[in-house]
């Protein structure tokens, strides 16, 4: 049957798919070569999981099924987590990715638990811990007459030997710490990354409670418990610790937040306990000793000819991604047998997306467009709808999960599983699949790879973008190169314009606008969502505050955000382009260049702000004040002259703005609802207005997500170059992108704790 199947259906796999299966995933020999193929592979896998059915039906005949899991991930239609494609039909068959463990107020636990992780990152999983439990820093020790050196203090031996462990040759150990808002050692968590070098296995998220929000809001202070007495040991100004947890998650994108009441309300099995922590990513919180195994549906495949959702085959793999990952939970060989009880007590399983930005391409849908939401919730409730459906048919002929009558559910119609939904990053499974990862927009349209052979740099280019280009004329080599440099097509004005609006990236998109993706996302989502919010480097502390309280008021249950060059190894590498671009001399003016005059109103009377561009981009701003002469007309026309000389420069339009903007003069004014504070600042609106509105007519239109009263709040343009503006792979040299609290290297899939 084998034969058969590898015959007739063979996965269409990408360079990288197959450089990235070669490294991590398939069988090898002694000497570390691969003995199995892709098919074999995916083969392997689907008939080991399809063999659970026969725990329920002895006599039934599996092949149909072996050749229905075998065709969802050959088709690269669905693919279930890394530890299963590794390790299913192999010696290990540890197939989860998450897990939590607990952390309780002893040695005895502290260390039983660190050989438990051991043993799980051994195995290919991640693991999450809350240290809440842990009393404080210098808190008594009675059995030794000592004081504890608190939570932080063994964060740091669990980094260390995670650090140790390589998971099997395949994954490196990846983290999850998390503390309550309202323990006392706090303010020493919150900065316990402020080095780039301190505990690099771990990402790190405060959990936030509703208490310590409505503070927040209030501007009051929140009491402080002693875990180990249960009592109230002082209070905090909420502000301020708000602020502390921002300015930490501005320097460096760390820790992000997670609302921890609002998890435990959706928890479907509070009689067990409360949820504490959750995986390394954030997107799947469990209960102390639970695991859950994830898949994904790639959403790239779900697209018609007519370019129309495929609801019928996107209805037909969610049922078999069901069916598929309740099988994973049967034929699972769990590290320790406390995770086995709870696992199999609830059975949790976390079916998402991929190549959520590559369906929007393919319909022709902005991610920054109406449309793009409205699609979201279709799309996303369809999936949640079919999968409980199909959870409740297996119910009906295999039973609920044994917890059911412990949960949300025990009134209403059996399920098989306590949860069905959950978004993660898909990296490397995406790299397999070949689409975009999770829910995030597209990274960039270009990626520049070295030629292992003889060292030449090559451009990889965005399928559905080179598609488009050449079908529209307006491909070439050196568009491919400016695209590159560049990062985003957003200012090249011979791609056109509804060209440059569909093909948006991170960069690209305000970050108002990923928080209402992940937002609704998560309505529809029994667990969480991985999703990372970009800002650009010029971002402040109130941006990022912003995205904080946004997420918290539509509902998320956390969130992550990364400014741009914010990790010191960035900073180091576009300081040395901005060095060599700075020893270059300033571009020529064109004899013509094309443009746009803007008018505006300012304390000294109206302003015309002229913005031209040459082949390149913006090159010159002129300005003029309706009364020519006088020392403030000659201070505007000064400006504008330095603003054109840094432009041809290749200064960044964004570090342009925010220099200007906000600078105040005796004079200021409102105009429709807006602070004109100063002529620089009428100059630098001007310039933002032109970026944001002429460059992509209509990406922010009134129908967008984007609140347009919000001006200054959130920069949206951020031209930066993705040679040096990412750190490299430590394995292969190329670029890392940047993911919810992960790097991945889309060359080689090296992946790891940011």
């Amino acid at each position: 049957m084998a034969v058969q199947l590898l015959k007739n259906l063979k996965p269409q796999l990408t360079r990288n798919a197959i450089k990235v299966l070669e490294k991590r995933y398939l069988k090898k020999d002694a000497d570390g070569k691969p003995v199995e193929t892709p098919e074999e592979l995916f083969y392997r896998v689907a008939e080991n999981i399809a063999r659970a059915d026969k725990l329920y039906e002895p006599d039934k005949d599996i092949a149909p099924v072996v050749d229905e899991f075998y065709t969802a991930m050959a088709k690269l239609e669905f693919m279930p987590n890394s530890p299963t494609l590794m390790n299913a039909g192999r010696e290990l068959q540890q197939l989860s990715a998450c897990f939590v463990l607990p952390v309780d107020d002893s040695m005895e636990s502290i260390f039983e638990t660190l050989k438990s992780t051991a043993l799980i990152h051994k195995s290919g999983g991640g693991t999450g811990f809350s240290f809440s439990r842990l009393r404080p820093r210098n808190d008594i020790v009675r059995s030794t007459n000592g004081v504890s050196s608190g939570p932080v203090s063994f964060m740091e031996v669990y980094n260390i030997a995670t650090e140790a462990i390589k998971q099997g040759g395949a994954r490196r150990g990846a983290n999850m710490g998390m503390l309550r808002v309202d323990h006392p050692d706090i303010l020493e968590f919150i900065a316990c990354k402020n080095s780039n070098e301190a505990l690099s296995n771990f990402n790190i998220s405060v959990a936030l409670t509703e208490e310590f929000m409505e503070a927040v809001e209030e501007d009051g202070e929140y009491n402080l418990k002693n875990p180990r007495t249960g009592e109230p040991c002082g209070t905090l100004r909420a502000k301020n610790v708000f602020d502390r947890i921002i300015e930490q998650a501005w320097k460096n994108g760390e820790p992000g937040i997670v609302f921890l009441d609002r998890i435990n309300e959706t928890n479907p099995t509070p009689a067990l306990g409360e949820i504490e922590s959750t995986n390394p990513c954030g997107e799947q919180p469990l209960l102390p000793y639970e695991s859950c195994n994830l898949g994904s549906i790639n959403l790239a495949r779900m697209v018609t000819g007519g370019k129309e959702v495929n609801y019928p085959l996107l209805g037909r793999t969610v049922k078999t991604a069901v069916h598929f990952l309740d099988n994973v939970i049967d034929m699972n060989l769990f590290p320790i047998p406390q995770i086995e009880e709870m696992t199999r007590g609830n059975r949790k399983i976390g079916l998402g997306v991929m190549g959520w930005a590559d369906m929007l391409i393919q319909l022709e849908t902005s991610y920054c467009s109406a449309e793009a939401i409205r699609l979201a919730e279709k799309v996303m409730g369809f999936i949640h709808k079919t999968a409980r459906e199909a959870s409740m048919e297996l119910a009906r002929s295999r039973g609920p999960f044994p917890n059911f009558s412990k949960s949300i559910y025990a009134r209403g119609e059996p399920v098989r599983n306590a949860t069905v939904t959950t978004i993660a990053p898909t990296g490397s499974i995406g790299l397999i699949a070949g689409c975009s990862g999770g829910i995030e927009p597209l990274f960039a349209l270009v990626y520049t790879r070295a030629n292992v052979l003889d060292g030449e740099k090559l451009n990889e280019v965005n399928p559905y973008f080179e598609e488009t280009a050449r079908r529209e004329n307006f491909y070439s080599e050196e568009l491919i190169k400016k695209v590159a440099e560049k990062g985003t097509i957003r200012e090249i004005k011979e791609i056109p314009g509804n060209v440059r609006r569909m093909f948006v990236t991170a960069i690209d998109i305000p970050p108002d606008v990923h928080v209402r993706m992940q937002a609704t996302f998560q309505k529809y989502v029994d667990n969480a969502v991985s999703k990372t919010v970009n800002f650009p480097a010029t971002a402040t502390r109130q941006d990022v505050a912003g995205v904080y309280l946004l997420a918290y008021q539509l509902g998320c249950k956390g969130v992550t955000v990364y400014r741009d060059k914010s990790r010191e190894k960035q900073v180091l590498n576009i300081g040395e382009n901005e060095k060599k671009c700075n020893e270059k001399k300033p571009r020529q003016r064109p004899q013509v260049t094309r443009g746009s005059t803007l008018r505006m109103k300012t304390g000294c009377g109206k302003m015309y702000v002229t913005i031209n561009e040459d082949e390149s981009g913006i090159c010159e701003v002129f300005s003029q004040l309706g009364k020519t002469g006088g020392c403030t007309a000659s201070q505007v026309e000064a400006i504008s002259r330095l603003i054109s000389l840094a432009l041809r420069c290749g200064v960044e339009h964004q570090k342009i703005v925010s220099q200007l903007k906000g600078i105040r003069c005796p004079t200021p004014m409102i105009v429709e609802g807006t602070a004109v504070l100063s002529c620089a600042d009428a100059i630098a609106k001007g310039l933002e207005h032109y970026l944001q509105e002429k460059d992509i007519p209509g990406l922010f239109s009134p129908g967008a997500p984007h609140e347009q009263g919000q001006e200054g709040n959130y920069n949206r343009t951020n031209n930066l170059k993705f040679i040096g503006a990412c750190p490299q792979c430590p394995e292969c040299g190329e670029m890392l992108i940047i993911n919810e609290g992960c790097v991945l290297c889309n060359s080689c899939g090296y992946s790891r704790c940011w």
